[in-house]
């Protein structure tokens, strides 16, 4: 046996068979058995007949949910598929329900008798083509010629007049057996004879009558007659409204109408009414808002609050307002998400807009989302909290989805400035739409949060994204000092805005003395805070008794404060007419009050940075050089000098203000010097830069910056936050601008500037926002180089990364299972990158931290795959595995499995998108 197998092992595979061949012709047949069993144990078969591996009922089962011709096809592959697809349980259901009774019982050995009552039935069974059909009965387009049209409106009106009988027979039975016993009713006073007062029935409660016109019948319910004080009966109201009415408007007003018909009799009592639930008012708001966990914590009671997720689709998020409000019925609707004067981010994927709304899916998905909103006559309407009012666009798409969803839409004007405080300002409504806006409306927004919550949170929206953004990453070490930032620029929005302590009649040196000690008291926690003011008083004065008074500030000098600064300009400039219609005036007046303010915020960088800069180097104690302090602080001189000439052009014509006054000139003088803020922006990140570099390695500027940021002479601001201002006032111009635009008529003189500075500013901002999105490109480049270990150079090209996925690598046992049957295995954590080009997969490892219930995730390459030639397949769920699917590359595959269903939806939709456009810039 040896030397035979090692024969065998050196032959070749024709060898081997035909070895086999003859060893198993000289087998007998109980041999022939055993290697039967054996091969059948050893390689499982992998096709076998389900009816013989099933038991009978079940494959009855299967079979049930084939149609008539399929169960044909099958009786003919077997004899055993004959019997099985001929049995009366799958035949006898199909025939009574078509209504073929079979006209004896079968013998108890008889099977197909209900098979073949079925075919018998179909052969005989009459049947018109589509010609002889449209000849009979006619077409939709086309009626039947059998019937005249005068036959058919006597038709109608002897079933109209049948259906009109039924109904009154079967009112009066109901008011047979509700009727009260006999002489237990007392008339009420003032009610002559048998006439009783009915009132008239909620459109909720009940229905129609049928839909006529008001001028023929005067209540959906049967009323009283004018003539005499009689309740009409339903026979003569029905006969008078007929009779007034021509007959082919009879036919086409009562049919299609009877079936919300109902006759309700004068009941002897007054009816109660029935006290429906006030409807709630639902609440749109997306992650992506900033700070929005403060909006949450003030939205009022019977507020439907639906916070979703920006990444999802619109299918997803009407299923999420589906359960929200749980088949109830909001009487208005509110959307807070991202976007400006023209369109509204709802989702990642889609935006709405003018061109947008009409597409099939934005369509439909507001269609049904406003089909869960009160109609108008009943208070109902769309609050959108961004400011499209303010934008010819805006009213465009506001306009277009009040057509559409049939209700009042409204959005903030945009007369205020700032990140949120449009919602705060004036609201359009119906009037505003239409172009006659004839009283003051009212910010809708406070029907939905809390005032006091929602005033903090436009204002510090900003500020507390940053606060929440540490938060959320943090949780706790960076707790006290965010607070101890926020508290700070909240005290100096409120003394800067509220309090206004220039304006108070003290003293210049009492004045600063008092805001240093609470500067200096919001900077440390102090148990005993009068004590610490005392001290810091006491010593305040002994340093200061040596010194001279500082010198009264010029008016010039743009104080910091806005309230100062229009103190000062109050007697230059008029006072301007405060009507409901002087909307241009409104904005005007924003627009000088908001420049005052920017001004004041660019000439503090100059007084509390570049002043003591600059004089520390002139005497030889410099803190930083020259070259640091010209790429630093340079360009926002230059942008101060350009803004002191827009504002006393500005301030000149608003001296002088009246309906054909114009401003647009002045615009279009500023925007043909936007070089100065085009280089200021190109100079921005080496300003930053050089500000970081210069703070970590001289410690006299970082102490500098220590005395100067966030004090309240640069408005709780540091620096870096005040350099970010002049990016901030760019869209507060196109704001205003298409503010002013929108209440501008074209035939004014003011018009054709407005609109050509307002295209200029248009093209800066897209050129603003695409600075920022190449700048976050690059730092979410840097970041991802710096969170995976090994991995190679990744900023090559266009290269830009699109989403990031935590998953699980999984893997079979045995790849020979079917893909259904088939059990996988937990090998390992994996982070997913997508890039534009590549997809890469790194191997992550959680690393917890002892006691704590903190965590760390690091990434190690694993590989990367073109996704030209990558391509990815979806598992189908089953019970040994769910939300897993497979990426298949050129050398290798990998299945990966996420942990919700939502995640991989999400995941792949983007990966396949990105392939497609891989695919597209390969070809």
């Amino acid at each position: 046996m040896n030397l035979v197998f090692h024969w065998f092992d050196l032959w070749t595979d024709t060898q081997r068979k035909h070895l086999l061949h003859s060893l198993l012709t000289r087998c007998t047949r109980s041999q022939l058995k055993c290697c039967r069993d054996f091969l059948i144990e050893s390689v499982p078969v992998t096709q076998v007949d389900f009816t013989v591996v099933l038991p009978r009922f079940l494959s009855l089962y299967v079979m049930s949910f084939l149609s008539p011709c399929d169960l044909c096809s099958a009786a003919q592959v077997s004899w055993h598929w004959r019997v099985l697809a001929e049995q009366d349980c799958l035949w006898e259901g199909r025939c009574i329900r078509r209504g073929w009774f079979l006209p004896y019982i079968p013998g108890e050995k008889e099977y197909g008798a209900w098979k073949n009552h079925y075919v018998s039935c179909v052969s005989t069974l009459d049947w018109l083509t589509p010609r002889e059909a449209a000849e009979k009965y006619g077409t939709l387009n086309q009626q039947s010629t059998g019937m005249t049209e005068e036959e058919e409106e006597r038709r109608k009106e002897r079933r109209i007049r049948q259906i009109i009988r039924d109904k009154i027979q079967e009112e009066k039975r109901l008011s047979m057996r509700t009727r009260r016993a006999w002489g237990s009713y007392t008339k009420p006073e003032g009610v002559r004879g048998g006439s009783t007062q009915t009132t008239r029935p909620s459109s909720r409660t009940f229905t129609s009558l049928l839909s006529w016109p008001t001028s023929n019948v005067k209540s959906s319910s049967l009323g009283l007659s004018p003539d005499r004080r009689q309740p009409m009966t339903a026979a003569s109201s029905l006969e008078r409204v007929w009779a007034s009415s021509p007959s082919s408007e009879r036919v086409n007003k009562a049919s299609g109408a009877l079936s919300s018909f109902t006759y309700r009799p004068a009941l002897p009592q007054p009816v109660s009414h029935i006290h429906l639930p006030t409807p709630a008012l639902l609440l749109l708001i997306s992650n992506r808002i900033p700070a929005y966990e403060l909006l949450l914590s003030g939205v009022k009671a019977g507020v439907i609050v639906v916070l979703y997720d920006h990444r999802a689709t619109l299918s997803a998020l009407l299923t999420q307002v589906e359960r929200a409000i749980s088949g109830q019925r909001a009487q208005r609707l509110g959307l807070l998400a991202p976007g400006g004067t023209e369109e509204i981010h709802l989702l990642h994927s889609s935006s709405l807009s003018e061109k947008t709304l009409l597409t099939p899916d934005h369509r439909e998905f507001w269609e049904k989302l406003c089909g869960w909103v009160a109609p108008t006559e009943e208070g109902g309407g769309i609050d959108i909290f961004s400011p499209l009012a303010a934008s010819a666009s805006g009213v465009a798409l506001i306009q277009t989805l009040s057509t559409l969803t049939g209700l009042e839409v409204q959005a903030p004007m945009g007369l205020a400035t700032g990140s949120f405080q449009n919602i705060l300002s004036e609201w359009s409504d119906s009037s505003v739409c239409t172009g006659l806006s004839n009283q003051q409306p009212v910010a809708p927004a406070v029907q939905f949060v809390c005032e006091s919550v929602l005033q903090g949170w436009c204002r510090q929206a900003q500020w507390m994204e940053e606060a929440l953004g540490e938060l959320r990453g943090c949780l706790g070490p960076q707790l006290e000092r965010v607070s101890l930032q926020a508290r700070g620029r909240a005290l100096g929005n409120f003394l800067w805005e509220k309090i206004c302590l220039e304006e108070l009649c003290v003293s210049k040196d009492l004045n600063e003395a008092l805001t240093e000690g609470l500067t200096a008291l919001t900077r440390q926690e102090k148990t005993r805070p009068l004590e610490f003011l005392a001290v810091f008083l006491s010593r305040w004065s002994e340093e200061s008794n040596g010194e001279e008074k500082r010198q009264n500030k010029r008016a010039d000098d743009f104080s910091f404060l806005p309230h100062s600064s229009q103190k000062c300009l109050s007697p230059m400039i008029s006072e301007l007419p405060q009507t409901a219609l002087d909307w241009r005036g409104a904005v005007a007046r924003e627009l000088h009050h908001s420049e005052c303010i920017y001004m004041g915020r660019l000439g503090a960088v100059l007084k509390v940075y570049q002043e003591p800069l600059t004089a520390a180097l002139n005497s030889n104690r410099a803190i930083l050089s020259y070259a640091d302090i010209h790429i630093v602080l340079n360009p926002v001189t230059q942008i101060l000098e350009l803004n002191r000439v827009f504002h006393i052009d500005l301030q000149a014509r608003l001296q002088q203000w009246g309906a054909e006054q114009c401003v647009g000139d002045v615009f279009v003088k500023l925007c043909s010097k936007l070089r100065v803020y085009t280089n200021y922006l190109n100079n921005y990140p080496t300003a930053l830069h050089t500000i970081d570099k210069c703070r970590e390695t001289k410690p006299s500027f970082r102490a500098f910056l220590k005395r100067a940021d966030r004090s309240l002479a640069t408005h709780m601001l540091s620096l870096q936050e005040l350099l970010l201002c002049p990016v901030w006032r760019i869209q507060e111009y196109v704001t205003l601008l298409q503010a002013l635009s929108v209440h501008t008529h074209p035939g004014h003189p003011d018009h054709t500037h407005l609109s050509s500075a307002l295209n200029t500013l248009l093209q800066f901002r897209e050129f603003i926002q695409k600075l920022k999105r190449n700048s976050k490109k690059d730092r979410l480049m840097e970041e991802t180089q710096q969170k995976i270990q090994g991995c190679p150079n990744l900023s090559e090209g266009n290269r830009q990364l699109i989403v990031t996925q935590d998953a699980a690598l999984l893997r079979s046992p045995d790849e020979l299972i079917p893909e259904s049957l088939r059990t996988y295995q937990q090998v390992s954590d994996v982070g997913l990158f997508l890039f534009n080009d590549a997809l890469v997969l790194t191997r992550r490892n959680v690393h917890h931290t002892p006691f704590t219930l903190a965590h760390q995730s690091t990434h190690t390459f694993l590989a990367s795959v073109a996704l030209a030639n990558l391509s990815v397949r979806e598992i189908t769920h089953t019970r040994y595995v769910c939300h897993a699917f497979v990426l298949e590359g050129p050398c290798r595959s990998w299945v990966c499995a996420t942990e919700r269903g939502e995640e991989r939806e999400h995941f792949l939709s983007v990966l396949r998108s990105a392939i497609n456009s891989a695919l597209t810039g390969h070809q």
